[in-house]
């Protein structure tokens, strides 16, 4: 399957394209971004072409993987699969219910397959952990990130102004979804500077917590989640994530998908419009708006 790449800043060039250019059974076949130069120069280093026109480079391409800010996805992710195009998305899908709503719309009528690429999701142990159902009655997940920080290459304008709630929090509502059943309400109570801390109820009726932020120490960085029931607790294995790894599992995923006819994945667009229904609802709570 031929791919086309939309982005070309560090995480495009970091994980997307030597990923894509790797995956059995996918071609970096194209590179559109909004800087021409760097995505000369992104589409030289792996063989693929560079494109100015948008139209163009979806005519060159089977599938779209997108790297790029969740401000700026809908809209193109919308016009690829209007162009028949398979969609490979990153998270969140958007950032408000309505944008992320008429992404599906769209993925739909079109009858195009689509992943987001949850990183955690698509990693082999984390998997295995996930397998392991020993009838979870809650959870606790926890996110200290440094983005934020001076001299972090993810420091960008769309995470300065939207936090960790739309940046890490899709990965943790998606994966307490997974672990314990689909979320029906959240309540959500600021920390301090751009934390947040959700408390999550489940359909399975088990409860969860998440908390997360953009600006803790270095010292302090990094993920948990510990899952907890009859049987004791059970941490996820979070060490061995290589996002490389994981997105040539989720592209090679979503060209099984195209190939077989089947349109529905546990990480496509739908259960991901979910989630940005969850942030959005917490992001109302944590600017004074009503709670559920």
């Amino acid at each position: 399957m031929r791919f086309g790449l939309i982005g070309t800043g560090f995480w495009a060039s970091f994980t997307h394209a030597p990923a894509l250019a790797s995956t059995p059974g996918c071609t970096l076949a194209a590179v559109w971004g909004r800087n021409p130069d760097a995505a000369a120069g992104l589409a030289a280093e792996h063989g693929a072409a560079a494109f100015t026109d948008f139209d163009a480079f979806l005519a060159a391409v089977d599938a779209v993987a997108f790297a790029v800010s969740p401000r700026v996805q809908p809209s193109l992710a919308i016009r690829a699969a209007q162009a028949g195009k398979h969609l490979l998305l990153e998270k969140p899908i958007a950032l408000t219910p309505a944008d992320a709503d008429a992404v599906v719309t769209a993925v739909e009528d079109a009858g195009v397959a689509s992943v987001v690429f949850h990183t955690w999701r698509f990693n082999s142990d984390i998997r295995a952990w996930l397998s392991e159902d020993a009838g979870w009655a809650g959870g606790a997940a926890l996110w200290l990130a440094t983005a934020l920080l001076p001299g972090s290459r993810f420091n960008t304008p769309w995470r300065q102004e939207k936090g960790a709630l739309w940046d890490v929090g899709p990965h943790l509502v998606d994966m307490l979804s997974a672990c314990l059943g689909p979320v029906t309400s959240v309540v959500a109570v600021p920390g301090g500077g751009e934390m947040s801390h959700l408390v999550l109820r489940h359909a399975t009726g088990a409860s969860s917590t998440a908390t997360m932020t953009l600006s803790a120490p270095k010292p302090a960085a990094g993920p948990d989640l510990v899952l907890w029931g009859p049987s004791g607790r059970s941490a996820m294995p979070v060490g061995s994530v290589d996002p490389a790894q994981s997105l040539r599992v989720a592209a090679a995923e979503l060209v099984a998908l195209a190939a077989c006819g089947h349109r529905t994945h546990p990480c496509d667009a739908r259960s991901a419009r979910d989630v940005v229904e969850i942030l959005a609802e917490a992001e109302k709570q944590l600017s004074g708006g009503d709670t559920r």
